[in-house]
Parts: C-alpha cells; sequence; structure tokens
C-alpha cells in the first residue's frame, strides 16, 4: 500500500512499529532480523560517539558488520518508550531506556536515549543515536573498550 493510500495515523503507526522491532530485536540479539527492518542504504549515526567511535554506518551490510557482535557484549532491555509526535508521521522521535550490563565485565549498562529516526515505507532510512558515551565506557572498562565493542 503506498503512503498516498494510507492515512496519516497508519504511516505514523507502521513507523513507529519498525522502531518497536529494532528495540526488539536488539534486546533479543537478533541482528540479521533488526538488519531486515533497514532500507538498502539506511544510515545509523552516532552524533555523541566518543573519540574513535564511528560517526556513521551506511548500508546493510556495513550495520551488520558493526552490530553483529551486541548480543555478545552486552545483555539489555529497553524500558519507558515515549513517542513524540512528528509533523511527518514517516519521521519517529523516541525517548527510551535501557537496563542491562556489558557481559564481560558485569558492569551495568542503564543508558537513556533519544532516537530521531527516518523512514520510508515502513524501513529505517536513517537513525540519529543520540546516548551518552560515558555510561558504554563507564560499562565496557575503558574508552579503547567502547570504540572496539564491535570486535
Amino acid at each position: 500500500m503506498t503512503n498516498q493510500m494510507m492515512t496519516q495515523e497508519a504511516v505514523r503507526e507502521r513507523a513507529q512499529q519498525a522502531f518497536r522491532n529494532h528495540l526488539k530485536h536488539l534486546s533479543g540479539g537478533d541482528i540479521k532480523a533488526w538488519v531486515e527492518l533497514w532500507e538498502e542504504n539506511g544510515v545509523l549515526e552516532f552524533p555523541y560517539g566518543p573519540a574513535g567511535f564511528p560517526d556513521r554506518k551506511e548500508g546493510k551490510a556495513e550495520l551488520y558488520d558493526y552490530m553483529q557482535n551486541f548480543p555478545k557484549h552486552f545483555e539489555v532491555q529497553f524500558t519507558d518508550l515515549e513517542f513524540h509526535l512528528t509533523v511527518d508521521p514517516e519521521l519517529v522521535v523516541a525517548e527510551f531506556k535501557s537496563l542491562g550490563k556489558h557481559r564481560e565485565t558485569g558492569n551495568p549498562y542503564n543508558q537513556t536515549y533519544i532516537s530521531v529516526v527516518e523512514t520510508k515505507d515502513g524501513l529505517i532510512t536513517r537513525y540519529r543515536d543520540f546516548w551518552n558515551p560515558l555510561v558504554a565506557i563507564e560499562s565496557v572498562g575503558s574508552v579503547n573498550d567502547a570504540v572496539r565493542f564491535s570486535d
């Protein structure tokens, strides 16, 4: 169904469902399903990453390579999801938290996020991930380890 045939509310719900699925697949460790939520050339950006952390990842192959080891390193559950209405129904602005730990160190990984996510036809095209790098550094033990988490 094209966007012109869908109501604004249906388009918004589809975009928000893509975001909910993103959280579900990450917390469940299903990175293959997570990548399928993305448009072929989708972009993941990290505006607040620490020095040495990538600014962005682009395309399904790069996204998969980057995130494939996330479940090996982190055990997380996402909570307190709140969507903020936008004029564009395909734009998702969400606040949420994670409760979890870094598997190797056992240190907590309790993060607060704000995400700005552009979608098209239910797929993520651009995801700006705003999170606190200090929480990640404390969880994994050092800046160098935080930068290498995808290894």
